[in-house]
């Protein structure tokens, strides 16, 4: 299978906006073929054949980007060394730290082609529970910087919240002096 951006809705599309349900297991024949696009897209992005393919370049998806309005979230990307790579059902943020964290660069999204200028404010470190759906169990995440980021910005995604809306439209680019910049 080839990956496509015409798999993923903007945010114009209105089921951006509305709240994802749970993925009842076993996973219908359905929902597999929209999580198997969020898989080979990201996958594609990973190997870096984004150029190849002629798709923009992500590191996650969460199910409503690709039109499945259910509680799953795939990602997979490195920091440093480190490789992360998760495909959850029904994430739940547990446990969140009082730091609070953000990209220098600001955030971007699949779904949203003209990036918004800003800082969005996310806390440092999240506990994430979940099930793995590559490995078939409960999982606990304990995520710290970019991959707690990064599993806010999907988790919000299920909720029908895009990284803009955390942007102050006041002061889009204030910072804290104790928030961590990544």
């Amino acid at each position: 299978m080839k990956p496509e951006n015409s798999w993923l809705l903007k945010d114009s599309n209105p089921l951006l906006r509305k709240k994802a349900v749970e993925l009842v297991l076993p996973i219908t024949t359905d929902d597999k073929v929209l999580i198997d696009r969020m898989v080979t897209y990201i996958d594609a992005c990973y190997e870096k054949k984004d150029k190849e393919y002629k798709i923009r370049s992500g590191i996650a998806l969460a199910g409503p980007q690709v039109g499945l309005l259910k509680k799953v979230i795939y990602l997979h990307f490195n920091v440093g060394d480190k490789e992360h790579q998760y495909l959850i059902a029904n994430p739940q943020i547990v446990a969140e730290s009082m730091l609070f964290a953000y990209v220098s660069s600001g955030e971007g999204c699949l779904s949203v082609e003209q990036d918004a200028k800003g800082v969005v404010k996310r806390r440092n470190r999240i506990i994430v529970k979940a099930f793995d759906l590559i490995n078939k169990k409960n999982i606990s995440i304990d995520a710290e910087g970019i991959l707690a980021i990064c599993l806010q910005h999907e988790i919000d995604h299920l909720s029908g919240i895009l990284y803009y809306d955390h942007i102050n439209k006041n002061r889009p680019l204030v910072v804290e002096k104790d928030w961590i910049k990544y």
